[in-house]
């Protein structure tokens, strides 16, 4: 192993139970750790809850029980989801622990010790529910009177309280060099040039503690204000990693991180605070932060009032775990907005999966198992132009999906990789090995072993996608556990070797019977 690499979820807000939009970002996350690993990398993935801030401490109050049992209660349903999604996570970290608290009391330290934190007195429109501060441009008037953030939705209020301050004002120019020297800190293009946009509009300084509840992290020397929940939960990128401890390797090893996956609503936090804090304590800035878009349902926001939450877990016992993770994948350009629905659903399910790549593998190993002893024979390969164009598509194969994968998209990595079922679909048409088995059978299992080369290269591919069903074909495939990683890719199945029958992978999904809501 080797080339460390170090992955991010937001840690999710513990004050609902997990919907589409956490398990997109774990998703995206866990997909980029996969292929990272076959690889090759020295990876490390992390997510996790945050458990601190007034919302918490008003619902628990409304529910009577103390805000540590609140956020035990909804931390382990992101912990189900991780292991019902399948999210191999390295770590699981909550804002509530210990090695949290601690760090994070060091990292305000340190920026104290660099005279970026001063004590004055805050006024201003807070909202509660998205525990940020607005200006007067970033607030509007309903037409109920209510004063809401334009963002959000969230009803604001007017505080007045004494508070440290983050000197981020003092960051604007660095911020605005930094975004021009480094064009893939901040992606998609999108996103950058909206933060951009942000930057140059003016920076002031942010107010970075609370006096009027006293649920959260205490500030060092004065306990009288707890930090702010972004100001906590932003550094629980380093704290998991150990730093500050006597046990510091894995931050030592794996910080700065190559990727904080996000949310488009929580980029000014990450592209902006974040790096500015780190430039502030002097510490290496993370080498991206990609924020990716929203799903609507069926053409419509999606909001608890409407009641068209998209629930991840009935999406699973639905379509099925790795039809799930592929259309969430695939259905949209990554970094944009996608609408979910379930006509969409049961056609990628039908048509990419158990139409082109299942039916491949059924139809041609099948004919390997029944009409060829289950045997490999590739042989010579001599001047058919289909063959060998065939086989240098999918030589080139895994060039082109890694480079897709380095930029997250995600979306692109897929098309490649369908694009080569199409093709190896059309060279069995043309190929037509049930003709061959009637004239020639030494070229018939020539031709089966060729697309079952081109079939095992692919549910490489797939793995990081849908590992349970790559697994599966690469079980039919008889390929040994070590041979499945990315340096394997170009290990031609040898003459002799022998596969297993088929089994059917990806069952039809009859679109009658789709939830209509």
């Amino acid at each position: 192993m080797s080339n460390p690499y170090y992955i991010t979820t937001p840690i999710y807000y513990v004050n609902d139970k997990p919907h589409i939009g956490h398990a997109y970002t774990s998703l995206a996350c866990d997909v980029m750790c996969r292929f990272q690993k076959l690889a090759r990398h020295d990876t490390y993935f992390l997510t996790g809850t945050d458990e601190h801030g007034q919302k918490i401490e008003q619902a628990a109050a409304k529910n009577n029980i103390t805000p540590q049992q609140l956020v035990d209660r909804f931390s382990q349903n992101f912990k189900c989801l991780a292991k019902i999604f399948n999210i191999e996570h390295d770590d699981f970290i909550r804002t509530t622990e210990p090695r949290h608290k601690q760090a994070v009391q060091l990292f305000w330290q340190r920026l104290q010790e660099r005279q970026a934190i001063y004590l004055d007195k805050y006024s201003g429109w807070y909202a509660v529910r998205d525990e940020a501060f607005y200006t007067d441009k970033q607030i509007e008037t309903t037409d109920k009177g209510e004063k809401v953030a334009i963002a959000s939705g969230a009803p604001v209020e007017w505080v007045e309280e004494e508070s440290y301050f983050f000197r981020l004002s003092d960051y604007q120019e660095r911020l605005l060099q930094y975004y021009q020297n480094n064009p893939d800190f901040i992606m998609p293009s999108t996103r950058r040039n909206e933060v951009t946009s942000f930057v140059k509009s003016g920076l002031k300084d942010l107010s970075i503690s609370r006096t009027s509840f006293s649920w959260g992290v205490p500030v060092p020397n004065d306990d009288k204000h707890i930090m702010y929940v972004w100001l906590d939960a932003l550094f629980n990128y380093v704290s998991a990693l150990g730093y500050g401890t006597d046990d510091d390797a894995n931050y030592q090893r794996y910080w700065p991180a190559n990727l904080h996956m996000v949310g488009k609503d929580i980029v000014i936090f990450h592209a902006v605070y974040w790096p500015a804090m780190l430039m502030a304590a002097e510490l290496p800035l993370p080498k991206r932060i990609f924020a990716h878009g929203w799903w609507t349902n069926e053409g419509q926001k999606i909001s608890k009032s409407l009641g068209n939450v998209i629930d991840p877990l009935q999406l699973l016992e639905t379509y099925g775990l790795d039809q799930t993770r592929y259309f969430l994948m695939r259905e949209v350009s990554f970094g944009q907005d996608g609408d979910f629905s379930h006509e969409a659903m049961v056609r990628r399910s039908n048509s990419d999966l158990a139409n082109d790549l299942g039916n491949l593998c059924q139809r041609s190993l099948t004919m390997l198992v029944k009409h060829c002893d289950s045997e490999i024979k590739i042989g010579d390969i001599g001047d058919d132009v289909l063959d060998n164009a065939l086989l240098e598509r999918a030589h080139n194969l895994y060039q082109a999906v890694y480079e897709e994968m380095q930029e997250q998209a995600f979306h692109k990595a897929l098309a490649t990789i369908f694009a080569m079922v199409s093709e190896t679909n059309r060279y069995i048409d043309c190929k037509a090995p049930w003709v061959l088995r009637k004239t020639d059978l030494e070229r018939m299992q020539q031709v089966l072993s060729i697309i079952a080369e081109i079939i095992r290269r692919v549910a490489i591919l797939l793995q990081p996608f849908m590992p349970d069903a790559a697994g599966k074909i690469l079980d039919m495939l008889n390929i040994a556990p070590d041979a499945r990683d990315f340096t394997a890719f170009d290990e031609q199945l040898a003459d002799g070797h022998r596969i297993n029958p088929p089994v059917i992978i990806f069952p039809r999904f009859e679109a009658e019977n789709a939830p209509t809501e």
